[in-house]
C-alpha cells in the first residue's frame, strides 16, 4: 500500500494518531526533504527508512516507489508540510500508481489553504485554490484572468520573495479588493492581516496565504469618454494590456468592448 500522509504545517502536534502509526509501520518513507522531515520523525520516535522524493527527481523516484510496491513494500509519502500533492510532488506518482493498478490511500490532516480560508472569515461556501502565481509573464496573465473571472473566494500561496510582486499583480488584475494575508499558521506568531489593494508588506518573512474576498460588483458604469480618460491615465503607469485588463475587471466589461472603446476614442 502507498500512503499519502499529511504532516503539520507549523505546530508539530497537528498530526493524527493514524499518521504516526502509519509512518512507524511502513517500510519506507519518501520525503520531500529528508533533513526537514527528520525533525518531525525524531519528535515522534519514527525510525523508518527515508528516501528523497522531490520535484527534481520526481519521475525517477516515482518509478522506484512503484517497484517497491510491486515487491510488497508499504510506502508513505510526505511533504515538508501539509498535504502531499497540493503544490508539492505527488501527481506523477498517483498517475503511475493508477497505470500500474497499485493500491494507494490518503491519511488526511493539515492544509494551509483551507486553514487560511477559515481564518479569513470570507465566504467559504464557494472558493477556488490557485496555488503559486507563475513567474512567467504569459502564464501569469492567464492565471490572473482565471482569478479575476472566478466568482467566489480565491486562495493563493506566496513566499517572502514574491509576495509583494504578487500583491502588485493582483491589484493590476482585480483592483482595490480586500485580501487577508495569512502567515505563520498554527505557530506562536500566527497572523491574519486584512488589507485593501494596493498594499505592500514591510520586510516579508516566511510563507504566506493570500485569501481574496469576492464581492458582487454593483457599481454604475461611467460614460465611454470617462472610461477612456481613466484608461489613458492608467497607461501612464502600466502597459496597455494591463490597463485594459484593469478596466475590464473594474466595470465588468468584455475584453472586446474595452478594446473597441479605446480604438474609437484614441483618434
Amino acid at each position: 500500500m502507498l500512503y499519502f500522509v499529511s504532516t503539520p504545517i507549523g505546530n508539530l502536534e497537528d498530526i493524527s494518531l493514524r499518521a504516526i502509526s502509519t509512518l512507524k509501520s511502513c517500510d519506507v518513507i519518501a520525503c520531500e526533504d529528508t533533513r526537514h522531515s527528520k525533525i518531525l520523525l525524531d519528535h515522534y520516535g519514527v525510525d523508518t527508512k527515508t528516501i528523497a522524493y522531490h520535484k527534481f527527481n520526481e519521475n525517477n523516484s516515482a518509478d522506484g516507489i512503484v517497484e517497491l510496491l510491486k515487491k510488497g513494500k508499504n510506502v508513505a509519502v510526505i511533504s515538508d508540510a501539509g498535504m502531499p500533492v497540493i503544490c508539492d510532488p505527488g501527481n506523477i506518482l498517483v498517475k503511475k500508481l493508477i497505470e500500474n493498478n497499485l493500491e494507494y490511500t490518503i491519511i488526511p490532516g493539515a492544509n494551509a489553504g483551507l486553514s487560511a480560508l477559515v481564518l479569513s472569515g470570507f465566504d467559504a461556501s464557494k472558493f477556488a485554490f490557485f496555488g503559486f502565481l507563475s513567474e512567467k509573464n504569459r502564464e501569469l496573465r492567464c492565471q490572473l484572468q482565471e482569478i479575476a473571472d472566478f466568482k467566489g473566494t480565491r486562495i493563493i500561496y506566496s513566499s517572502k520573495y514574491n509576495v509583494n510582486k504578487d500583491l502588485s499583480s493582483l491589484y493590476t488584475a482585480l483592483g482595490g479588493v480586500k485580501i487577508a494575508i495569512v502567515s505563520e499558521i498554527t505557530k506562536i506568531h500566527e497572523h491574519v492581516q486584512f488589507v485593501e489593494l494596493p498594499y505592500q508588506l514591510n520586510e516579508p518573512k516566511g510563507e504566506y496565504v493570500l485569501v481574496i474576498e469576492y464581492v458582487e460588483k454593483t457599481i454604475s458604469l461611467p460614460s465611454d469618454n470617462d472610461i477612456y480618460i481613466e484608461l489613458s491615465n492608467l497607461m501612464k503607469s502600466m502597459t496597455k494590456q494591463e490597463a485594459m485588463q484593469f478596466i475590464k475587471n473594474k466595470y465588468n466589461l468584455t475584453k472586446s468592448y474595452v478594446y473597441n472603446l479605446y480604438e474609437r476614442h484614441k483618434t
